[in-house]
């Protein structure tokens, strides 16, 4: 293990019986729109790769170059263009709908293969003998966004995925403009999904959602674009996750005060629009588990509506296969202190 990561806090402890079984380790930001760090807990200057956290800012050009208006996306496209979905019924529909509209089929999707999240196709498909395509991936609503967008640019839609591809440029700067920081091209990273994922540090990463969450620091265009992709997904949080996870759960609960989007390998950010402040943490390990719970937890510090709402969600009963308690997974000593400070200024 790293030394940053063993110099970040323990964030999330997990018990069975009497003892702390594990221990997940990380960093949390909350930042206003000018930067102004209101939480800095562990190293939130190192460069993370946010992954499928920022989905909401890639798919800005799908309404900033007249994508969106050009086809007559609804809500439910554009939500999941923003989605790291399920693979059911109703996201596939989604995402053909959308690539429909664009004029285009799932075919060209580059996203590549992998089962749906959701046991419910995965147990269709399998009864069917069939095997899944590109738009079961989790990522298929970005993809068809993207393409779409190359379309209406007039641009190839083939090779939208590369990097030098003027879609991936565009998603780039907007990255870029929105949390105020240059992305190195020596910290350019290919997420699973084939597109580029730049690394940067979770101060910058909160700053740029406390924007999307206020509109401060953007230009009007991309103000618009932000609050109507922001909009979608209040509408549509089925379309984001699906039932039963994390971030549609949060939505369904607290929207619009607040916008959520997790990514791979323990990111998740929020955004609150009520209070223009941005969220962005990372746990280690890379355990969903450990994320969710932390972000919960920062959530029903700054929501009062979110303490009650999310309770479950922060307290976590671990049961055996039969039902009965073995333990708990719940916020440690450390994050509970900082976050009851933060609740207390307000």
């Amino acid at each position: 293990m790293s030394e940053v990561a063993l110099s970040n806090p323990v964030l999330v402890e997990v018990t069975r019986g009497s003892l702390v079984e594990s221990r997940h380790r990380g960093a949390i930001a909350v930042a206003r729109a000018d930067g102004e760090l209101l939480l800095a807990l562990g190293d939130v200057t190192r460069p993370v790769y946010p992954r499928s956290a920022v989905k909401l800012l890639q798919a800005v050009p799908l309404i900033e170059s007249g994508a969106a208006d050009a086809f007559g996306l609804d809500d439910a496209e554009l939500a999941v263009a923003c989605a790291s979905h399920s693979g059911d019924r109703v996201h596939v529909e989604a995402v053909r709908s959308l690539l429909a509209k664009a004029g285009l089929d799932e075919s060209l999707l580059a996203c590549g293969v992998h089962w749906p999240i959701s046991e419910n196709p995965t147990r269709e498909l399998l009864r069917e003998a069939r095997r899944p395509t590109p738009i079961h991936n989790n990522c298929s609503g970005k993809h068809a966004g993207m393409l779409a967008t190359a379309v209406h640019l007039g641009l190839d839609p083939k090779g939208y995925e590369r990097p030098d591809h003027p879609v991936q440029i565009a998603i780039t700067r907007i990255l870029s403009e929105t949390c105020a920081v240059a992305l190195r091209s020596d910290l350019m990273g290919i997420d699973g999904c084939s597109v580029p994922t730049f690394a940067l540090p979770l101060g910058a990463l909160a700053q740029g959602f406390a924007r999307v969450a206020s509109g401060e620091g953007l230009s009007a265009p991309r103000v618009d674009a932000v609050r109507r992709l922001m909009q979608a997904c209040f509408a549509a949080p089925v379309l984001v996750a699906g039932e039963g996870r994390f971030d549609t759960e949060v939505m369904c609960a607290l929207a619009p005060a607040c916008f959520v989007k997790g990514g791979a390998e323990g990111v998740h950010c929020a955004a609150l629009p009520e209070l223009g402040l941005g969220i962005a943490l990372k746990i280690d390990d890379g355990a969903k588990r450990g994320t969710e719970l932390a972000l919960a937890a920062t959530l029903a510090a700054l929501l009062p509506s979110a303490k009650k709402a999310l309770r479950d969600l922060i307290e976590c009963e671990i049961e055996t296969l039969r039902g009965a308690r073995a333990g708990r997974m719940a916020p440690s000593d450390e994050l509970q202190n900082v976050l009851s400070e933060l609740a207390a200024r307000g």
